[in-house]
């Protein structure tokens, strides 16, 4: 299949990116819409979900990506691996997530994943950044009390706004002591975090949960 080039960064504020969004009905997308969610935010190509997916047959994966045509050769290789448990969507999160969420049964969200995500690095472009309050209370609201929360990034800046962001509400505590962590905890690693660590280069995580006294 041959590999879709697309440009390295769009910006979701504009018209194009602002289209209702339709949503799938779950339960012809996954075999049990029920089962634990594993949701990934900008997923690119998809890549780490193609491969988690068979490892957890007991989860439910969603990636969510705002480029269509990563979209559409995701879930072309979805259906080529023949995955009853894994879908890839079009759709500019920060507009969608709380629809997303509530579009699926209650109690079943239970891994966010946002890693290395357009790090916009321009001062008036730091809006157009995935991680915004809205977006953390969205998930605050739909994660079930044990889920967790997973953030990387290569750009020290953009892991630290991340976890600021998350942070700042009540809800979210960090699960490590140190400020940030050494080693993935899945198995898989992006295609950005493997080029990164073959550069020599640090990758910087947190991974973070509901606050038990919220």
């Amino acid at each position: 299949m041959a590999r879709v080039r697309v440009r390295q960064h769009v910006n979701p504020l504009s018209r194009k990116y602002r289209q209702p969004l339709i949503l799938p009905e779950w339960d012809k997308i996954y075999s049990c819409p029920d089962r634990p969610l594993h949701l990934d935010i900008g997923c690119a190509r998809g890549k780490f979900l193609l491969k988690m997916a068979p490892l957890y047959p007991e989860m439910n994966f969603l990636g969510i990506e705002i480029r269509e045509p990563l979209v559409i050769e995701a879930n072309e290789q979805r259906d080529h691996l023949q995955l009853s448990n894994l879908h890839f969507l079009f759709c500019n999160i920060n507009l969608y997530i709380e629809q997303i969420l509530e579009s699926f049964p209650p109690q079943v969200l239970h891994c966010v994943t946002i890693q290395f995500p357009d790090p916009w690095f321009k001062r008036n472009h730091l809006k157009r950044r995935v991680v915004q309050p809205a977006l953390v209370k969205a998930i605050a609201t739909h994660l079930v009390s044990d889920g967790s929360v997973f953030l990387q990034s290569d750009v020290k800046d953009v892991a630290q706004e991340m976890a600021d962001n998350f942070l700042a509400n009540t809800c979210f505590q960090k699960q490590h002591l140190e400020t940030w962590l050494t080693e993935n905890p899945f198995p898989i690693a992006t295609e950005r975090e493997i080029a990164t660590l073959n550069k020599n280069q640090p990758v910087y995580r947190v991974s973070l949960q509901l606050n038990a006294a919220d």
